[in-house]
């Protein structure tokens, strides 16, 4: 299952193969937190830099609620 890029708004985050996001600096393009998620239980986790972590697990957060109120949608299609 691959994941999209998500923009949100002052980040970046650039999903990666590995099923987690880099939230990047959006001018730079400079990874400052690592955000992952589980769209089976809702955890999110987070590390790197603390302003980078809230607002990339913000991000993720309403992701996996749009996959699960869409239920039958299936990713990398």
């Amino acid at each position: 299952m691959g994941y999209p890029d998500i923009n949100a708004g002052a980040w970046y985050l650039r999903a990666r193969l590995d099923g987690s996001w880099d939230v990047c600096e959006p001018t730079t393009g400079e990874p400052l937190a690592e955000v992952s998620g589980d769209p089976e239980t809702g955890e999110v986790t987070a590390r790197g830099d603390a302003r980078a972590v809230q607002a990339g697990t913000e991000a993720v957060r309403r992701f996996l609620l749009q996959l699960v109120a869409q239920p039958g949608q299936r990713l990398g299609e």
